[in-house]
């Protein structure tokens, strides 16, 4: 069987052998066979497939579309068709008049050669936000059918009639030398806010917050009579009393600080290991003793007598008020006058906090002890007498008492390297 495909295969491929089949190529088609194609494969598809005809057809219909305008199998015969019946015999133009009548060629060739229209442009007729007009259209005639109108409408019937018999001020022309000179330096007192708001020259309104000081106390405070350098005996022994006074308060406090709290820290661990111990009592006891059920009966009988006797306690109660309205009167008259107290001490409180230092930063304002000099301090003349304080320490707490700075302490300064001692070769030489 295979000799004889070889045989046949040899003699095809000799010059002078004719085949059976009939083609317009037989040296192709003489020992070719057809080619298996797997056509599942995408990228066979364009390869192997034979498509001219198709796009033969689609060819056919643009270029029907391009020269009558859409497909000829839809025209009129009207439209296809015309009755020649001769050219009509036309008068010939004389001189320039016939050349200037023909259009121009680069007029001819500019002109489309396609009767196909242009793409529409969607974007041209697009309007936006179409669907919220259209709703807002549609309720305003449905508005209008129930005789209701609109915001706007009213707002523009509401407003006054222009008095267009009342004339504008004419501007005075720059070139008449009798009009009056412009102060360009001057301040203008009557112009309009419209104006200065667009111009810039309108001023920024001041906060009212800014007109009230932050403290009521006076920028400088007039010390006490016995702060002067040749004080009245009665006097001077008032301030120094005051000074010292407050000198042990402060040693006191310094020397008990941390001793109250560690008593009440001890105290407080005492007392907490006896509550866990009752506690834990109570549960054992809850967990050992363990209810029946006739006791929650019970429990719950006696809790339901308990509320009703409540309620009939309620109303018998209300019942008794309607003759007790005197003493209730009495009552609330008392009360409103506590409430007046309270109000009057609220206020006098807060008169009093407007004197006093608030709390600006994260440090409390510290009082400065009192610049007076005691009894064997005391100089006979001015010669003799030693300052006492600094004014510039004084301003510095009278604005920090006056709300005006937050109160400060001086930077402490740390220092990051420890000194390193070198001796020198000069010094270690002597040595």
């Amino acid at each position: 069987m295979a000799a004889r495909r070889r045989l046949k295969r040899v003699a095809a491929s000799q010059p002078g052998f004719l085949s059976f089949k009939s083609s317009s190529d037989p040296t192709a088609s003489v020992g070719s066979r057809r080619k298996r194609v797997n056509k599942n494969k995408k990228k066979n598809w364009n390869k192997y497939s034979d498509v001219n005809d198709v796009d033969e057809f689609l060819e056919d219909i643009r270029h029907q579309e391009r020269t009558t305008g859409g497909l000829l199998s839809e025209k009129t015969d009207d439209s296809l068709f015309f009755l020649d019946l001769g050219q009509p015999e036309k008068p010939q133009p004389q001189g320039k008049l016939g050349k200037a009548s023909r259009p121009l060629r680069i007029d001819l060739i500019l002109q489309p050669d396609s009767l196909v229209p242009p793409p529409k442009d969607i974007l041209a007729y697009q309007q936006p936000n179409a669907k919220k007009l259209r709703r807002i259209a549609q309720k305003a005639e449905r508005l209008a059918a129930k005789g209701v109108v609109p915001r706007k409408q009213k707002r523009l019937l509401n407003r006054r009639p222009v008095d267009k018999t009342v004339k504008k001020a004419v501007a005075e022309a720059n070139n008449n030398p009798d009009r009056d000179y412009y102060d360009i330096w001057g301040q203008e007192l009557s112009a309009d806010p419209w104006y200065l708001q667009q111009t810039g020259k309108k001023l920024v309104k001041r906060p009212e917050k800014l007109n009230e000081k932050p403290s009521v106390l006076p920028a400088v405070e007039v010390i006490a009579p016995g702060g002067s350098y040749n004080p009245d005996f009665f006097s001077h022994q008032v301030t120094p009393n005051t000074k010292y006074m407050t000198s042990q308060e402060t040693n006191l406090r310094e020397q008990v600080e941390g001793l109250v709290e560690e008593e009440e820290e001890n105290g407080d661990e005492e007392s907490a290991p006896s509550k866990e111990d009752e506690e834990a009592a109570l549960a054992a006891i809850a967990v050992t003793q363990k209810k029946t059920e006739k006791q929650i009966k019970k429990e719950k009988a006696e809790k339901l007598k308990e509320q009703q006797r409540l309620t009939s306690r309620r109303q018998t109660e209300q019942q008794q008020q309607l003759f007790q309205l005197r003493s209730i009167k009495a009552s609330i008259r008392q009360q409103e006058e506590k409430t007046k107290g309270k109000q009057m001490q609220r206020r006098a409180k807060q008169e009093a906090q407007k004197a006093q230092p608030r709390r600006l930063g994260k440090l409390k304002f510290q009082a400065p002890d009192l610049d007076v000099q005691l009894s064997d301090e005391l100089a006979g003349s001015l010669r003799q007498l030693k300052p006492e304080g600094s004014i510039l320490k004084d301003r510095f707490k009278s604005f920090q008492k006056r709300n005006l700075i937050e109160p400060r302490e001086r930077a402490k300064f740390k220092r990051k390297l420890k000194v390193k001692y070198v001796e020198k070769r000069a010094f270690k030489e002597i040595t």
